[in-house]
C-alpha cells in the first residue's frame, strides 16, 4: 500500500482551530460537556479538525493531480478554508458543511482504492462510502467522549473503551446508544398525544429519546416531591408571604478552643459575604452574647467598604485552615481542626437562607424550625465506600471524612437516594408505555445489544441516571455559595480536578429553579442530547488498553491519561456511587465492583505504587506497551494522533520541560512511532495565557504519529544535527505559510524535529551512548 502523507503531517490552519477551541469553552446549552463531568475533556473544534486533517490527503501526496507547488498550495488553502468552516460551534450540527467535510474524507480513501468517490449532491452514499471504506475510529481511552462523538460527525465509524465505568457510561451516552433509537418518536403517552393532534413526528436524530428523557424525568420530579417535598419548607419572607427556598448556607463549626467560651459550636465560616452585587450587597452581621456564650446572624443590606471587607472574611484569619473564635477571637489552628474533625467533632450551623423573589434573591437570617427540618432528615441509604488516602487530589481526608457519604448532608442523601431510586420506576412506566410504540420485537436488554422495548427503556434510564451524576455535583457539602454579581448561586463541588475541603457551603434546593436543581440538570442532560449526531453507529466497551487485544485496520486517534495531572479513578468515584445505584441493575457488568477499578489504571500516582519513581516506571512501561499496541494495529492509510495535556507548572524560562512530556515522548519513541508533527491546541483566552517570553503555552499538544521501519538504522549525533539544519528549515517556512501563529511556532517546530529523531532506532554519541 502506498503510504500518503495526510494533511495534519503538513500543515494547519492552527489559528482558527485555537480559536473555535477556546470560544467553545464558553458554549453550554446542547454542548456535550453538559451531559455530565468528565475532566480535561479536548474540545469538540479540535477533535473535528484533527480528524478531518487526519483522514484527507494532504495535496503533495498527489503530485499527478495537483502538479507544482503552487496547485498544491492552492489546494491546501481550500481545505484549510473547509477547516476554518468545521470547526465553529455552529458547524457542529450543519449538514452542508458536515457533508462537505464527509465528501472530502470520502474522495481521499477512494482515490487511494483508485476509485472515484460518490456524487457530492449524494450525502447518503457518502456515508455509505464511508462505513464500507473507512478505517473506523478507535478511542482507548475515550474518557468524556469527544473524540469518537467527533468521529461520528464526519461520518466515520465509532470504537471507544476505558477501563473507568464513569467513562464508558458517558461515551455509551454520547456515541453508542442515540444511533440505535435515531428518529423514534418518544413513546410517553402525552408526547403521543400531542404528536397525534399534530401529525408526523418532526424531531430528527435523537430528539424523540430526549423528549422522553424530559418527559419521564419530569415524572421524577413530581413523584419526588410528594415523597420528600417536606424536607424543603417554604421561607417566610419579611412581610409575612412565602416564597421558594434557593439554596441553605451553611458553616461548618468546631468547639472552640478558648474555655471561655463554655464549649460553644463556633463557625468556620470563610466568608460571611451573601452577595457582591453593587448597590445591593447583602452580608451576614454576627449578634454576640459574650457572656451567654452564644451568637447568632443578622442580614444586612448595602454597607460601608469596611464592613464588607469585613464581612469577605468570615472568621478566616489566613490562607489553608486557620480560623478564629466568632465568640473570644482566639486563633483556631488547622492541626487543630483536623484533630477534631478525625475525632468526629465537625458539626454544621445554618448561616442563612437564600430565598426567590420577584426582582432576585432575598437573604434570611436563619431560623431554629430551618436548621431542625434539615436535621432531623434521614436517609435510608448512603454510600459507604471508603475515600482515598490521595491527598494530593482527596484533601477531606484529613478531616475526619472516612467514606463517600460522609461527604453529603442527610438531606443530601434522602434527595440523591430518593431520585436515584426513582430511575428504576420510571424505567418501568417506560417498558409499559412502549408497548404503543413501534419498537422491535426484541426484548433484549441494551446492555446485551437489544432494541426493544427494554432496550429503549433501559437507554432513557441511562440518561436520567447521568441527570442523578449532575446533581450529585451540585447536592454535597463540597459545593459552594458564589456571592458573586453575575453568579449568586451554588457552585458545582468539581471547581477543579479535585475534593478540596470546603468551610461554608451551599445547599441547593432540588425543587426550586435556580442553578444545580433537578429540573434545570435534566434540561441541560436533554439539551445535549438533542444535538448529538447520529449519522454513524459506535460501539464502546469497557477495557483496559494495557491488556486487550486493541482491534487491527483502525485508525487510532486518543488522549491518554496525562502522567500524573488528574486521578480519574479516584475522583470518579464521587459519581460512582450514585450512578452504581441508579443504572447498576441497567449495566450489571459495568458497575459490577464497589468503587472503580484502581490497580490497572494508567496514571503515575505515587501513593498506589509506593513512590514516585515506581510510579513512574509503572506509567512508562504501560504507556509503551499501549503505544505498541497500536503501533502494531493501526491502519497504514492514516497516522495516530495523541494528545498531550499540559499544566502550567510544565514550564520554565526556556519553554516546556516536564518529567510527563518526557517520560511521554519516550514511550512514543520506544513503542516503535515516529513522530512527524505536534500542533499545540490552545483552549484558553487569550487574556488567560501563560507567558513564557512571546509564547503561549498550550493546553495540549497533538502529536502525530506513524509506525517505524522494523529495521531503521541508528545514526550518529553529528549526523543527526546535520539532518536537522537540513530540514527544519523547509519545514518552519511551510509552517509559517500556513498562517500559523508566532504563539504556536516554538511548539509546531517540535513535530519535524521530532520526526527526524523517531524514525532513528536510536541516536548515539561518539562512544556509542
Amino acid at each position: 500500500m502506498t503510504i500518503r502523507r495526510k494533511l495534519i503531517e503538513v500543515a494547519l490552519p492552527l489559528d482558527a482551530i485555537n480559536k473555535a477551541a477556546a470560544r467553545e469553552k464558553s458554549i453550554r446549552h446542547g454542548h456535550p460537556s453538559t451531559l455530565h463531568l468528565w475532566w480535561a475533556r479536548r474540545p469538540l473544534a479540535a477533535c473535528r479538525a484533527v480528524l478531518f486533517a487526519q483522514m484527507v490527503d494532504d495535496p503533495s501526496a498527489w503530485p499527478d493531480r495537483f502538479r507544482g507547488e503552487a496547485a498544491q498550495k492552492a489546494e491546501r488553502d481550500r481545505l484549510h478554508d473547509l477547516i476554518e468552516r468545521l470547526v465553529p460551534w455552529e458547524a457542529s450540527t450543519n449538514l452542508a458543511v458536515l457533508n462537505e467535510a464527509r465528501w472530502e474524507i470520502a474522495r481521499s480513501f477512494a482515490w487511494g482504492r483508485g476509485e472515484e468517490p460518490p456524487a457530492k449532491d449524494a450525502p447518503d452514499a457518502v456515508l455509505a462510502y464511508l462505513a464500507a471504506h473507512a478505517p473506523p475510529v478507535c478511542d482507548p481511552f475515550c474518557g468524556g467522549g469527544s473524540i469518537p462523538l467527533e468521529a461520528q460527525r464526519l461520518g466515520l465509524r465509532a470504537i471507544a473503551s476505558d477501563l473507568n465505568p464513569v467513562a464508558v457510561l458517558i461515551t455509551k451516552a454520547l456515541v453508542e446508544i442515540p444511533p440505535k433509537f435515531a428518529g423514534l418518536a418518544p413513546v410517553h403517552p402525552d408526547s403521543r398525544a400531542e404528536t397525534a393532534r399534530g401529525g408526523q413526528w418532526q424531531g430528527r436524530g435523537a430528539a424523540g429519546l430526549a423528549e422522553d428523557v424530559r418527559r419521564y424525568g419530569g415524572w421524577m420530579r413530581d413523584e419526588a416531591w410528594r415523597r420528600i417535598g417536606h424536607l424543603y419548607p417554604l421561607a417566610e419572607l419579611p412581610d409575612g408571604s412565602k416564597a421558594t427556598v434557593i439554596a441553605w448556607i451553611w458553616a461548618r463549626t468546631v468547639r472552640s478552643p478558648n474555655p471561655v467560651a463554655k464549649g460553644a459550636m463556633v463557625p468556620l465560616a470563610a466568608s460571611f459575604l451573601l452577595s457582591a452585587k453593587p448597590g445591593r450587597e447583602a452580608w451576614l452581621a454576627p449578634q454576640i452574647d459574650p457572656a451567654a456564650g452564644t451568637y447568632s446572624f443578622d442580614v444586612r443590606v448595602s454597607g460601608t467598604k469596611a464592613q464588607l471587607d469585613t464581612a469577605r472574611q468570615g472568621t478566616k484569619t489566613a490562607r489553608g485552615a486557620n480560623f478564629s473564635c466568632i465568640l473570644t477571637s482566639t486563633p483556631i489552628s488547622g492541626d487543630y481542626i483536623k484533630a477534631e474533625g478525625v475525632a468526629g467533632r465537625l458539626g454544621v450551623r445554618l448561616l442563612a437562607i437564600v430565598a426567590e423573589g420577584e426582582r432576585g434573591r432575598i437573604y434570611l437570617p436563619p431560623t431554629a424550625e430551618m436548621e431542625t427540618v434539615a436535621s432531623n432528615a434521614q436517609s435510608t441509604w448512603q454510600p459507604e465506600q471508603g475515600l482515598p488516602d490521595d491527598l494530593r487530589n482527596i484533601w477531606v481526608t484529613i478531616y475526619g471524612f472516612k467514606a463517600f457519604g460522609d461527604l453529603f448532608t442527610p438531606r443530601q442523601a434522602v434527595a440523591l437516594t430518593t431520585f436515584a431510586d426513582l430511575v428504576d420506576e420510571a424505567r418501568a412506566r417506560i417498558v409499559e408505555d412502549s408497548a404503543a410504540a413501534e419498537l422491535p420485537d426484541d426484548p433484549r436488554p441494551l446492555a446485551e445489544g437489544g432494541t426493544g422495548a427494554n432496550a429503549y427503556a433501559d437507554a432513557v434510564a441511562t440518561y436520567l441516571a447521568l441527570c442523578i451524576g449532575r446533581c450529585a455535583d451540585f447536592w454535597s457539602s463540597l459545593a459552594t455559595w458564589s456571592s458573586a454579581p453575575k453568579n449568586e448561586l451554588v457552585v458545582a463541588t468539581f471547581r477543579r480536578q479535585a475534593l478540596p475541603m470546603t468551610w461554608d457551603f451551599g445547599e441547593v434546593n432540588p425543587f426550586s429553579d435556580s442553578g444545580g436543581n433537578f429540573t434545570g440538570n435534566l434540561r441541560l442532560v436533554a439539551k445535549a442530547l438533542d444535538a448529538i449526531e447520529t449519522s454513524a453507529p459506535g460501539v464502546v466497551i469497557q477495557s483496559n488498553a494495557q491488556r486487550n487485544a486493541i482491534r487491527t485496520g483502525v485508525s487510532y486517534s486518543s488522549d491518554p491519561p496525562y502522567y500524573d495531572n488528574i486521578g480519574y479513578a479516584d475522583l470518579s468515584d464521587f459519581f460512582y456511587v450514585w450512578l452504581r445505584r441508579a443504572a447498576g441493575r441497567i449495566y450489571p457488568a459495568l458497575f459490577g465492583t464497589l468503587l472503580t477499578p484502581k490497580t490497572e489504571e494508567l496514571i503515575a500516582s505515587p501513593y498506589r505504587h509506593g513512590g514516585r519513581e515506581a510510579a513512574e516506571r509503572f506509567f512508562l512501561a504501560g504507556m509503551q506497551g499501549v503505544m505498541r499496541r497500536m503501533a502494531e494495529a493501526a491502519t497504514p492509510e492514516a497516522p495516530i494522533t495523541l494528545y498531550y495535556a499540559f499544566k502550567q507548572s510544565e514550564t520554565n524560562d526556556e519553554g516546556v520541560a516536564s518529567t510527563g512530556w518526557a517520560t511521554f515522548l519516550q514511550a512514543v519513541h520506544e513503542a516503535g512511532l515516529i513522530v512527524d508533527g505536534t500542533w499545540p491546541i490552545r483552549t484558553e483566552r487569550a487574556a488567560r495565557s501563560i507567558s513564557i517570553g512571546t509564547n503561549a503555552l498550550a493546553s495540549s499538544i497533538v502529536l502525530v504519529c506513524r509506525r517505524r521501519a522494523p529495521d531503521a538504522p541508528a545514526i550518529a549525533r553529528g549526523a543527526f544535527l546535520a539532518a536537522l539544519r537540513r530540514e527544519l528549515p523547509p519545514a518552519a517556512r511551510l509552517l509559517r505559510a500556513s498562517g500559523i501563529a508566532a504563539t504556536d511556532f516554538e511548539q509546531a517546530i517540535i513535530g519535524p524535529g521530532m520526526e527526524v529523531f523517531t524514525r532513528h532506532r536510536a541516536v548515539l554519541d561518539s562512544d556509542d551512548t
